[in-house]
């Protein structure tokens, strides 16, 4: 898989997939990442990307112009282009599996300031994207957190195979059941009997057990809402 990241502050985004897992996936030539500074796509001499909005209004916005160069560049025919943004659908872990599993070329798009402008979405966007139900100071930030999780997914980036299955959200509305190391005992608590067993059958339900119960506590909202369908790579967002 590639993925190219468009914005005005790539050094965002390097940080936190130059390391670690992310770092290795890219040696090991699994995913390349490209991350792009979207002024070397002006034609001014101070590499202007923002303006006054239309119609007034607090702040600037991003111009269209800038993008539509670089996307024009970058853009083939297998890509899919996804901007950043707090008006996108929400970003879920069924998305990060899709993409992982059926997209080869995403072009992540990071907006800034009040956002970009909207010709860009009519345009050169395939999805609209949220992290979430906050606002971040830019997408650089989203964009990393998309990346990240969609990388990890690509086969072979993580060490067991068994990893991507065997978490949060992996098995529809329930979240990851609590694990234990290393002592049995710790200031008093005592990693649970059953752990110890070896019993595999009585693990198994112990953990479907306890995965109710923490989606419960924390996120009943995922037990109330019907399994997501996420939109596949061939269908329009």
């Amino acid at each position: 898989m590639e993925i190219e990241i468009l914005t005005i502050f790539p050094e965002i985004c390097r940080a936190p997939l130059s390391e670690s897992i992310m770092r290795r996936a890219q040696e090991a030539g699994l995913v390349r990442l490209r991350i792009h500074d979207l002024r070397d796509w002006t034609t001014d001499r101070h590499r202007t990307v923002d303006d006054e909005p239309y119609g007034g209004g607090a702040g600037m916005l991003m111009k269209a112009d800038p993008f539509f160069r670089a996307v024009g560049e970058l853009r083939r025919s297998d890509s899919r282009v996804i901007l950043l943004t707090p008006q996108g659908r929400v970003f879920r872990q069924s998305t990060a599996r899709d993409w992982a599993r059926n997209e080869s070329h995403l072009i992540l798009l990071c907006g800034h300031y009040e956002g970009v402008d909207h010709r860009v979405v009519e345009v050169l966007v395939d999805d609209e994207i949220s992290i979430g139900d906050y606002i971040l100071t830019n997408g650089a930030i989203a964009a990393a957190v998309v990346a990240d999780a969609v990388i990890r997914l690509i086969p072979g980036v993580l060490g067991d195979a068994r990893s991507p299955v065997e978490e949060s959200f992996a098995e529809p509305g329930l979240l990851e059941a609590p694990h234990y190391t290393r002592p049995v005992e710790y200031q008093g608590l005592k990693v649970p009997d059953v752990l110890l067993s070896g019993h595999h059958g009585e693990i198994a339900k112990w953990r479907q057990s306890q995965a109710l119960e923490r989606t419960r506590r924390n996120r009943p909202d995922l037990l109330d809402s019907p399994p997501e369908s996420p939109l596949s790579s061939t269908e329009p967002p």
